[in-house]
């Protein structure tokens, strides 16, 4: 089953409500922001890690980068960097490459929220592809998804 339609299954599933949007082909988190007028703090960015080797998602806001020291001690790990696109494409067989949406769970990868995202009402965030966007209630996200929350990004 293609993951959008999971995804969709899975939140009409839990009763969230939400919102698609299409728009013109985006393909970094920034841009996409700017494409729907939401500012960066609150349009999520899906990053894939790899903490002691094992493929992590963490999620953080558009305007933002992954602190890599500050996100081992959330990991608890010896090594953390990021991953390469050859070695996390077939974690997310029917996403573009780059629009994975940022429910970890659906693909086995534990996932980490920064605190940064978390102070906003509602979240946005790829759809499995370059032309489709989720909104939906942040809180919904949160209970969702249930991830670690904590700092480990900075602002670009």
């Amino acid at each position: 089953m293609p993951i959008k339609k999971r995804l969709t299954e899975f939140l009409d599933e839990k009763g969230v409500k939400y919102v698609i949007m299409v728009h013109s082909r985006a393909y970094t988190a920034q841009e996409l922001a700017a494409t729907l007028h939401v500012p960066g703090k609150r349009f999520a960015k899906t990053v894939i890690l790899k903490a002691d080797s094992e493929p992590v998602m963490a999620v953080i806001p558009a305007s933002y980068k992954i602190n890599l020291n500050r996100f081992k001690e959330v990991a608890n790990a010896n090594d953390v960097e990021l991953a390469g696109e050859e070695e996390f494409t077939t974690l997310f067989p029917n996403c573009e490459l780059g629009a994975m949406p940022p429910f970890g769970m659906l693909y086995g990868l534990p996932t980490y929220v920064d605190t940064s995202l978390t102070g906003e009402e509602e979240i946005y965030f790829n759809a499995t592809t370059h032309t489709e966007v989720i909104k939906m209630r942040l809180a919904d996200y949160l209970q969702l998804v249930e991830p670690v929350i904590a700092s480990f990004a900075e602002h670009i």
